[in-house]
C-alpha cells in the first residue's frame, strides 16, 4: 500500500511580496505586481514589463548564505529564501529528524547570469566573427569564472537548498519550462509514496527577466506588449489578451508523509491526492487545438487521486494570457468535466503573478491549499470583455467565499509536458 503525502509548510517568493501572508493577501485584493522592468534597461525591446521579485534581502536567506547573496544567481537567491520560509513553517527547520530521508526535487531552470556575456558577445558582432574566446569581452571572461559556474548551473538550486538544510536523501531537478515545478512536486509525491524518503522539499525557483530571455519570447510574439498598463497586461481568458508576462520567483514546499507528519503534530495544508502527466507530442511552441495533452493529465490526475470530476471545487488553471493557450485549456476542461465545467470556479493567478515559468506550477498549488484552507477563491484580474472561446467561471475581478475540499492545479510547459495536480482537505488530516 502506497503511502500518503501530505503538505506540512509553505514559502513563497514572488512578484507580489515575499512570503505567504503577502501573497496571499496580494492575491485576495487581486493586486497586480507587473510593472516597468528595472533589473536592465528593456527600452529598446517590444515588450519593457515584467513581474520582478522586490524586498528580497540577504537576511531571508538561511544562515551560512546571507554573505552570499550577492554572488549567488537569482534562482538559488529565490529557492533558499523560499525554501526557509517552508520548512520555518513545517516546523522543520531546526528538528532532529532523519535527514538521510529527507529529499530535494526542484523544477528549475537556465541561470541567466551565462547569458549576460554571451549577449554581450553577439551585440558585439552579429555575424558570428566574434564568437571565439580570444575575442570574448573581459568582462565576459571574468564572468565565466569556473567555479562560480558550477555555483550556478540550472540544477544549483536543489543543490543549495540539500546543502543549507542538511537534505541527505534523493536530490533531483528537472527542467521541463511551465510544468516545471509541478512535475518535481508530483516526482517527489511518488518518492515519499514509495517509502524512498519521509520528507521532501519541492516545488521551483526561475527568473527569465534578462535580455535573452525577453528577446526569445518577443520574437516568439508571446508576450504582452501592453507597456503603458503594465498592471493590466496580463489578462487570461479576457478577449483582449495579447500574450502573457514574464515573472519571476519560487514556491516551495514541505511534503511530508501522512503518519511521520501526524507522529510529530504538524499542521497539515492538504494532501497530494492526485498526479497526472502527458505529453502533447506536438510542435514545440504550439498547443493541438483539440488539447488531448491537457485532457490526459487532468484525467490521470482524477484516476490517480480516485476521485469524480464533481469532487473538484476549484480549478487553478494555467491561464497564460495567449490568444490559443487559454481557449485549448478551457476546451479541454470541458471535456474533462462536461456540464460540470460550468460549475467549478477557474482562476488564474497568473493575471496578478504574471508566468513564473518553472516556478509556476508551484506557487500555484500554494495558492490552491490556500483556498482549501480559507474558502475563498483568488480572482482572475483584468476581466473586462468576454471571449466566446472561454465562456467559463474565471471568478473576475473579485475573489469569492467558496468553500473546496478538492483543488486542481494545471500547468502546460512549452514543448507539450502537461502536469496537473490534485490536493485534497479536509478534518480527516487535521
Amino acid at each position: 500500500m502506497r503511502k500518503r503525502v501530505v503538505v506540512t509548510g509553505i514559502g513563497m517568493v514572488t512578484p507580489l511580496g515575499i512570503g505567504v501572508e503577502e501573497n496571499w493577501r496580494a492575491l485576495l485584493e487581486g493586486k497586480s505586481g507587473i510593472g516597468t522592468i528595472t533589473s536592465f534597461d528593456a527600452s529598446s525591446f517590444p515588450t519593457r514589463i515584467a513581474g520582478e521579485v522586490r524586498g528580497l534581502e540577504p537576511a531571508h536567506l538561511p544562515g551560512g548564505y546571507a554573505g552570499d547573496f550577492d554572488r549567488l544567481e537569482k534562482n538559488s537567491r529565490f529557492a533558499l529564501a523560499a525554501g526557509r520560509m517552508a520548512l520555518a513553517d513545517a516546523g522543520l527547520l531546526e528538528d532532529s529528524f532523519d535527514r538521510d530521508r529527507f529529499g530535494v526535487y526542484l523544477g528549475s531552470g537556465e541561470a541567466h547570469c551565462f547569458f549576460a556575456p554571451l549577449f554581450d558577445m553577439i551585440t558585439g558582432s552579429l555575424d558570428g566573427s566574434a564568437i571565439s574566446m580570444s575575442k570574448f569581452p573581459a568582462a565576459a571572461r571574468s564572468a565565466m569564472d569556473p567555479v562560480l559556474e558550477l555555483e550556478q548551473q540550472s540544477y544549483a538550486p536543489a543543490r543549495h537548498l540539500a546543502r543549507a538544510f542538511g537534505a541527505r536523501g534523493p536530490n533531483s531537478c528537472c527542467l521541463t519550462a511551465c510544468a516545471a515545478s509541478s512535475q518535481a512536486l508530483g516526482e517527489a509525491t511518488e518518492i515519499i509514496r514509495r517509502g524512498d524518503a519521509v520528507v521532501m522539499l519541492s516545488g521551483g525557483s526561475h527568473s527569465m527577466i534578462y535580455p535573452l530571455g525577453l528577446m526569445g519570447f518577443s520574437l516568439l510574439r508571446a508576450i504582452s506588449t501592453r507597456n503603458e498598463e503594465p498592471e493590466k497586461a496580463s489578462r487570461p481568458f479576457d478577449a483582449d489578451r495579447d500574450g502573457f508576462v514574464i515573472g519571476e520567483g519560487s514556491g516551495i514546499l514541505v511534503l511530508e508523509e501522512m503518519e511521520h507528519a501526524r507522529e510529530r503534530g504538524a499542521e497539515i495544508y492538504g494532501e497530494i491526492g492526485g498526479y497526472g502527466a502527458s505529453s502533447d507530442a506536438y510542435r514545440v511552441t504550439d498547443v493541438p487545438p483539440d488539447g488531448h495533452g491537457a485532457i490526459a493529465a487532468m484525467r490521470a490526475a482524477l484516476s490517480d487521486a480516485v476521485l469524480a470530476p464533481a469532487d473538484i471545487g476549484y480549478i487553478n488553471a494555467h491561464g497564460t494570457s495567449t490568444l490559443i493557450n487559454d481557449v485549448v485549456e478551457t476546451t479541454a476542461i470541458k471535456e474533462v468535466f462536461g456540464e460540470e465545467a460550468y460549475r467549478i470556479p477557474v482562476s488564474s493567478t497568473k493575471s496578478m503573478t504574471g508566468h513564473l515559468i518553472a516556478a509556476a506550477g508551484a506557487i500555484e498549488l500554494i495558492a490552491c491549499l490556500l483556498v482549501l484552507r480559507h474558502g475563498v477563491i483568488p480572482p482572475t484580474i483584468n476581466q473586462e470583455r468576454s471571449d466566446p472561446g472561454c465562456d467559463l467561471d474565471y471568478v473576475p475581478n473579485a475573489a469569492r467565499e467558496h468553500a473546496v475540499a478538492a483543488a486542481l492545479s494545471n500547468s502546460f510547459g512549452f514543448g507539450g509536458q502537461n502536469i496537473c495536480l490534485i490536493v485534497t482537505g479536509g478534518e480527516e488530516l487535521r
